[in-house]
C-alpha cells in the first residue's frame, strides 16, 4: 500500500492551495483518513481528518480556512486550503488507516504518505 501526497508550492499570505494524497495497492478498506503537518523546529501536528462516512475534525488553528474531502472511488483525500497564514508553512503529510490483503493476508496498517511542502509567504 501506498500513499503519494501533492499539490505542495510556494504561495503568499492569503492565497489558496489544495493538496491530494491518493492510496494506490491491493486495499479493500479505508477508514479515516488525516493531514498532519509539521513545521520546522516543531512536532508533528494533526490539521484534520474525514471518518469514513464523511465527519470531520479540525485543529482550531485552521477551522474555517482548511476542509478535507474525501473520494472513496478514488482513495483519495483532499486538503483545500484558504486564506493561508505563513504560519501555516509545513511539510503536510497524507496518513490512513488501510485494511489490505498483502500475499493472502489481511493487514490493517497506519499508512503515511511522504510530505508535500507547503511555503506561505508574507
Amino acid at each position: 500500500v501506498q500513499l503519494q501526497a501533492s499539490g505542495g508550492g510556494l504561495v503568499q499570505a492569503g492565497e489558496s492551495l489544495r493538496l491530494s494524497c491518493a492510496a494506490s495497492g491491493n486495499i479493500l478498506r479505508i477508514d479515516s483518513m488525516r493531514w498532519y503537518r509539521q513545521a520546522p523546529g516543531k512536532q508533528r501536528e494533526l490539521v484534520a481528518d474525514i471518518a469514513s462516512g464523511g465527519s470531520t475534525n479540525y485543529a482550531d488553528s485552521v477551522k474555517g480556512r482548511f476542509t478535507i474531502s474525501r473520494d472513496n472511488a478514488k482513495n483519495t483525500v483532499y486538503l483545500q486550503m484558504n486564506s493561508l497564514k505563513p504560519e501555516d508553512t509545513a511539510a503536510y503529510y497524507c496518513n490512513a488507516d488501510i485494511l489490505s490483503l498483502e500475499f493472502g493476508e489481511y493487514v490493517a496498517q497506519k499508512s503515511w504518505g511522504q510530505g508535500t511542502l507547503v511555503t506561505v509567504s508574507s
